[in-house]
């Protein structure tokens, strides 16, 4: 298969302690937001963020004729650490990001200084399926992960069977729309701020219908996770989740039950987003435990 291209930035002096930020899945790196970056950067970091294939900037592909997996996104992540001279940094994933940071602590422990994980799913616990459930009514199955919230669902229920929107102003829309259900219910949702937002990952977009491909990617190897490895993670691990979650809500500490010694944060009023009421106590956290 052909090497994509993979769009990254760095902040910081080269000196200072690296740490990569590996957002989830269909997502921009941007969507780290420039304040926590900087909060980061100002505390002695060197912070590198990138979009991932067929997302934002980064290369995006005819998946019919070049089709991946997971293991490939997966393996984005060396090729950036590689692409900066590093071999070894602190992880810290969000969502999907969070999950292929366990993956490399388990695979790679060498390359793994730290490994926090904010709003994501235990390595191996079968999160697509719980999704694919619940977004199809089929009942839950016992020992299965908890599953997205009722307001996450019908939301996601009510996409799937809408039209595609057909230009720039209703894409955005959608895009806000998605965003106040990941925002959840404990925090306002500032929706002035959300189009800022959404206007820029969709003007900086190769190819906004690209992220698609994430979702075949899944489909195309779906044992992409191995399952009952999360006791080998040695890095130290800072597990962080909002109080008001919506789509892995209790997830959080089923992660920091699995991997040794892990830490569990609850943050008051998050959701699966990163507001900026959030910033400076999830910076200061992510701070701390990268201390070396």
């Amino acid at each position: 298969m052909q090497e994509v291209n993979i769009w990254s930035e760095e902040f910081g002096a080269e000196t200072d302690t690296p740490i990569l930020l590996i957002m989830g899945s269909m997502s921009q790196g941007v969507l780290w937001p420039d304040e926590f970056v900087g909060r980061l950067t100002a505390g002695g970091r060197r912070v590198i963020r990138y979009d991932h294939r067929d997302t934002g900037m980064s290369g995006t592909v005819d998946f019919g004729t070049e089709p991946y997996t997971w293991d490939d996104i997966k393996n984005d992540v060396y090729r950036v650490m590689d692409a900066h001279g590093l071999d070894s940094a602190h992880l810290v994933g969000h969502s999907a990001g969070g999950l292929l940071g366990q993956f490399v602590a388990v695979e790679a422990p060498e390359r793994v200084r730290s490994l926090t994980v904010i709003g994501s799913s235990p390595l191996g616990g079968g999160e697509g399926q719980v999704l694919v459930r619940a977004l199809t009514g089929q009942p839950r199955l016992e020992g299965s992960l908890p599953e997205p919230t009722p307001e996450f669902v019908a939301f996601y229920r009510e996409l799937m069977a809408a039209p595609p929107p057909q230009d720039r102003r209703a894409r955005i829309n959608g895009m806000i729309a998605e965003q106040r259900v990941l925002h959840g219910t404990g925090l306002p949702f500032d929706e002035d701020a959300a189009r800022r937002l959404q206007e820029r990952i969709h003007d900086r977009a190769r190819d906004l219908a690209a992220v698609a491909n994430h979702r075949l990617a899944a489909m195309a190897r779906p044992d992409f996770e191995p399952v009952g490895v999360l006791h080998r993670v040695k890095a130290p691990t800072l597990v962080v989740e909002g109080s008001h979650e919506p789509v892995k809500p209790g997830h959080g500490a089923i992660i920091a039950e699995r991997i040794p010694d892990a830490r569990l944060v609850i943050v008051a009023g998050m959701g699966h987003t990163l507001p900026p009421e959030t910033h400076k106590e999830l910076a200061a956290a992510v701070l701390a435990h990268t201390a070396e």
